[in-house]
């Protein structure tokens, strides 16, 4: 067998965290995964602080080796207002130099909101953003016992596992 015909995969974690903004700034939404989560309170950051797509968006890079959520996404959202972290994301994947997400596992662990009614958009929203199928996205929440910050209700913290393929047969 040529090595040329055998596919190649690589594997990433991804991670990213934010904390809550004040609950009287409701001007800032609560993003996660692109889906907006009603009667929450946003995150911080210079972006919608979408902390799922920022996790995905440095697993991508991990894939890659490109690091988008650094000087590349503070050019999009300091000097040309963009504060879509979908737009980040659709720029990392643009480096993926013929891989392709194949499986995406997340883990998100906040006291709240309470996430179980948002998975299925969520995973939904994913697919969407990474041309891959629902099936292969596993979204899971867990509150962390209170163990940590996040667990107390500060913030919202993600990590991720996205495992991509290159040289494999097409989809149909």
């Amino acid at each position: 067998m040529n090595t040329k015909d055998v596919p190649e995969y690589r594997t990433a974690i991804g991670q990213d965290s934010h904390r809550f903004a004040a609950e009287s700034d409701t001007d800032r939404p609560l993003m996660l995964a692109g889906v907006r989560i009603p009667d929450a309170p946003g995150l911080l950051g210079n972006s919608d602080a979408d902390v799922v797509l920022h996790a995905v968006t440095n697993a991508v890079s991990g894939i890659t080796g490109v690091n988008i959520l650094g000087a590349v996404c503070d050019r999009l959202c300091l000097e040309e207002g963009i504060r879509d972290s979908a737009v980040y994301l659709a720029e990392a994947l643009r480096h993926m130099d013929g891989f392709r997400p194949v499986h995406l596992s997340v883990s998100v662990e906040a006291a709240r909101p309470r996430l179980a009614p948002h998975i299925d958009q969520m995973k939904t929203r994913l697919a969407e953003l990474l041309s891959l199928d629902v099936n292969r996205i596993g979204l899971t929440a867990t509150t962390g016992e209170g163990l940590t910050d996040f667990g107390r209700g500060l913030g919202i913290q993600v990590f991720c596992v996205l495992t991509a393929a290159r040289g494999l047969p097409a989809e149909d």
